[in-house]
C-alpha cells in the first residue's frame, strides 16, 4: 500500500469537506408520516424560449430515504427532473424514440440543462426522431425556496432572501445551517446512483426498454457520477445483471467530462486549498465527522460559494430578463454585509488594491441589467472557470485588464481560473455600461476591445451563448440552474474512490466500456490543452465549461450548435 499516496488523497477529501461552512440557521421538518399524496405529480413550465415545439414539464417521484438518514425536510423524499420532449411526440417516455438522462454537475441544478435539452429535442424533432431530455436534480435540492425568484422582482426577491419581509404572505425561514444538515451526511454516491436507477426504473418499468433507449451521461461531475452509475450493481447480487447500471443504459454521453470513476480529468474544478494538514485519516474517520458535524454536510464557502450568494445569481437573471437594457440597482440595493461585500469584491475587484479598500466597488459603476449578469457569469469578467460562459462582452464605456485573482497574459491557469483574458469597466460614476450580445461581437460597430499587451479579449468565434437565454434558465426555471447545498459527502466519496467502502461500489467494471461513448468537450473548458485523444471526442471551439449547456441553438458562424447537434446524431445511432 502507498501510504503517502492515501495520505493525500484522505486530505484533499478532507479539504474538499471543510469547504463548507456554518450557514444560518434553517427551519426543519420531521421525516414524512404516512399522510396519503401522489407518488408522482408532472407540472407544466411555461418558459420564454425562443425554441419552440418543445414541451417542458417538471416531474417528481416519491422515493422516501432509508430511515437510517434521520429527520429531513418532507420535500426530500421526492427526486426531480426537469422532462423535455417533442410537443408533438409521445405522451409516454416509453414510446418516444430515444430518452437522454443528464446528471448534474459539481453545485449545479437540473435548470442549467434547459437550453441543451431544448436545443437536442428540436433539433431531433426536425429530423423526425422523438427523444426525451430528463434533467435530473439532485435530492439535497428539496432545501432550496423559490419564493422570491419566482415573484418576478428584484427587490421583492431581495427583500425575501435578505431583509426578512414576506412574499405572498410567506417568510423566508433562512438558509438551512449545518446543525440542520445531519440527513445529508449519507448523501453519497451510493445513494445518488441508487435515486437514478429507482426514477429510471419508476418511470420506464421495462428494463428492456431502458437498455434499448436510455442514454445516460451527465456535466461536469456528472461524468463521474454516470461512470458510478454504469459500474452499480443494484440487487446486490453480481451475478445477476439486468439491474446492473450498464444495462440500463443505450450509450453514455459525457459534457465536457469523461465517463469514469476518477476525478482526474476534472482536477481544479473544485477549490480545495483550505490548508488542513496531511493527517492520514481514514474514511471512517471522514464519515464520522460528517455524522458528527465537525466536518460541514454541504460543500460551501465562506463567501461566494454559498446559498446567500449562489442565490444571486437567479435574481441577478430577473432584471436580465425582465429589463435587461435598464440601469441597474441591484448592486446597491443589496444589503450590506461580509459575505455579500466580499463576493462583490473577489468578483468585481480590477487589482489587489481595489480588493483590499473596496474601492471603486461594483456600485460606483453604472451598470444595464444585462451588464451585471455579464459581469457575473461571463468568462471575460468571473474568475472562477466552472461560473464561466460565453455571452458577449462590456459595451458603452473603456474596459482596462483585470489582474484579480490571476493577471491576464501570465501561465495559463488550470482549471479553476481558465485562461480567458479578464476585463472590467474603467469609468466609475462615469457612461452607462451596457452588453454586447454573443451574436453581435464583431459587428462593424464593435470596438474591438484590446487587452495592455494588445491581445483582443474576445472574437466572434469565441462568444456562443446568448445572455438573455441564460438568465432564462437561471430566473424562470422550477428547479435551480445553480445548486445550494452540494452534499459534501458525494466530493469526499469520489477523492477516496480507492477506499474500500468506495471501491465496493464499482461491481461491474466492465460497465465503463460496455456500451458506446459519446464525448463533448469545451474547447476552452476545463479539459483545455489536455484534451484525451483515445475518447475521440468532438470539440466545441471557443467554449467554455457552462456553454456546453447554454449555447445558443445558431452560432456566429451560422451553423447549428454543435453539442446538441452532436446528442442529436448519438441518439440517432449510438454505435
Amino acid at each position: 500500500m502507498n501510504t503517502s499516496s492515501s495520505t493525500g488523497r484522505t486530505a484533499k477529501a478532507l479539504r474538499s469537506a471543510a469547504l463548507a461552512v456554518l450557514l444560518t440557521a434553517g427551519a426543519l421538518t420531521a421525516a414524512p408520516g404516512a399522510r396519503a399524496e401522489p407518488a408522482r405529480t408532472e407540472t407544466p413550465v411555461a418558459s420564454t424560449s425562443g425554441v419552440t415545439g418543445v414541451t417542458e414539464t417538471a416531474v417528481r417521484l416519491k422515493a422516501p430515504l432509508p430511515v437510517s438518514f434521520g429527520a429531513r425536510p418532507a420535500a426530500c423524499d421526492w427526486l426531480s427532473y426537469l422532462r423535455y420532449r417533442s410537443a408533438d411526440g409521445p405522451a409516454a417516455p416509453a414510446d418516444a424514440d430515444r430518452v437522454l438522462v443528464a446528471q448534474p454537475g459539481i453545485l449545479e441544478g437540473a435548470g442549467a440543462f434547459d437550453s441543451v435539452a431544448r436545443n437536442t429535442v428540436a433539433r431531433a424533432a426536425e429530423q423526425g426522431l422523438h427523444i426525451e431530455f430528463w434533467a435530473l436534480d439532485r435530492r439535497s435540492n428539496c432545501l432550496e425556496d423559490h419564493t422570491g425568484v419566482d415573484s418576478g422582482d428584484q427587490h421583492a426577491a431581495v427583500d425575501y432572501y435578505y431583509r426578512g419581509r414576506q412574499v405572498g404572505g410567506r417568510a423566508f425561514a433562512g438558509f438551512v445551517g449545518n446543525e440542520r444538515l445531519g440527513w445529508m451526511a449519507r448523501l453519497g454516491v451510493e445513494q445518488t446512483v441508487r435515486d437514478q436507477y429507482t426514477l429510471l426504473t419508476a418511470e420506464l418499468p421495462d428494463q428492456r426498454v431502458r437498455e434499448r433507449k436510455v442514454l445516460c451521461g451527465g456535466h461536469s461531475l456528472g461524468g463521474v457520477v454516470t461512470g458510478y452509475f454504469a459500474t452499480a450493481d443494484f440487487d446486490g447480487d453480481r451475478t445477476t445483471t439486468a439491474d446492473a447500471g450498464y444495462r440500463q443504459c443505450a450509450g453514455y454521453f459525457a459534457l465536457d467530462t469523461t465517463v469514469s470513476t476518477s476525478l482526474g480529468d476534472l482536477s481544479g474544478s473544485i477549490p480545495d486549498d483550505t490548508n488542513l494538514p496531511d493527517v492520514g485519516l481514514g474514511y471512517g474517520v471522514v464519515q464520522a465527522g460528517l455524522d458528527s458535524g465537525l466536518l460541514p454536510r454541504s460543500l460551501s464557502a465562506p463567501v461566494l460559494l454559498n446559498p446567500g450568494t449562489m442565490t444571486l445569481l437567479a435574481i441577478a437573471g430577473i432584471g436580465a430578463t425582465r429589463d435587461p437594457d435598464g440601469e441597474a440597482d441591484l448592486p446597491s440595493y443589496l444589503p450590506s454585509g461580509l459575505n455579500i461585500e466580499a463576493t462583490n469584491r473577489f468578483l468585481f475587484s480590477r487589482d489587489a488594491a481595489a480588493f483590499v479598500t473596496g474601492t471603486p466597488a461594483v456600485k460606483d459603476f453604472r451598470l444595464t441589467n444585462a451588464a451585471v449578469l455579464g459581469a457575473l457569469m461571463d468568462d471575460n469578467s468571473v474568475p472562477l472557470a466552472f461560473l464561466q460562459s460565453s455571452v458577449g462582452f462590456f459595451d458603452g464605456g473603456p474596459v482596462v485588464d483585470k489582474s484579480f485573482p490571476v493577471a491576464n497574459g501570465g501561465t495559463p491557469q488550470p482549471g479553476l481560473f481558465g485562461t480567458a483574458y479578464k476585463a472590467i469597466p474603467d469609468r466609475p460614476h462615469g457612461p452607462l455600461y451596457t452588453w454586447r450580445d454573443y451574436d453581435r461581437v464583431g459587428d462593424p460597430d464593435d470596438p474591438g476591445r484590446r487587452s495592455a499587451d494588445g491581445t483582443p479579449f474576445t472574437d466572434a468565434g469565441k462568444e456562443v451563448t446568448a445572455l438573455g437565454e441564460l438568465a432564462r434558465s437561471l430566473a424562470e426555471q422550477p428547479l435551480d440552474f445553480t445548486e445550494q447545498y452540494f452534499p459534501t459527502k458525494l466530493v469526499t466519496d469520489l477523492e477516496m474512490a480507492g477506499s474500500p467502502q468506495v471501491k465496493r461500489l464499482v461491481a461491474h467494471p466492465e460497465g465503463l466500456t460496455a456500451k458506446p461513448v459519446l464525448t463533448v468537450l469545451a474547447g476552452d473548458g476545463l479539459l483545455a490543452g489536455r484534451i484525451p485523444a483515445d475518447l475521440h471526442p468532438l470539440v466545441a471551439d471557443g467554449y467554455q465549461h457552462l456553454d456546453v449547456l447554454t449555447a445558443a441553438p445558431v452560432q456566429n458562424n451560422g451553423r447549428p450548435e454543435p453539442v446538441s447537434t452532436a446528442l442529436t446524431a448519438f441518439a440517432r445511432d449510438p454505435r
